[in-house]
């Protein structure tokens, strides 16, 4: 078992741990994905209609809240974040 640190922290406190089954740490620092917003990520969302338009489904994508992702997570939301920076 994982201590809470900067890069992993499980709420077991919280009323809707664990949100996915089967992971045997779950990771809770990214509650909501912080790479939604990607067109292509690292993990299994799949896409649902609704309204006529596509929306990206992620709830049974755990990809996340697996504690070895923490690094992979941030070093894409870096490289997002400068392919948008101007140059300065």
């Amino acid at each position: 078992m994982r201590e809470n640190s900067s890069c992993f922290f499980a709420n077991r406190s919280c009323k809707y741990y664990p949100c996915h089954e089967g992971l045997e740490e779950l990771n809770c620092l990214f509650c909501y994905c912080p790479l939604y917003f990607l067109d292509s990520c690292p993990g299994t969302p799949s896409e649902i209609i609704r309204d006529g338009r596509k929306i990206k489904d992620c709830s049974r994508c755990t990809y996340p809240h697996e504690a070895e992702h923490y690094g992979q997570i941030c070093r894409r939301l870096r490289d997002a974040i400068e392919s948008t920076a101007p140059s300065l």
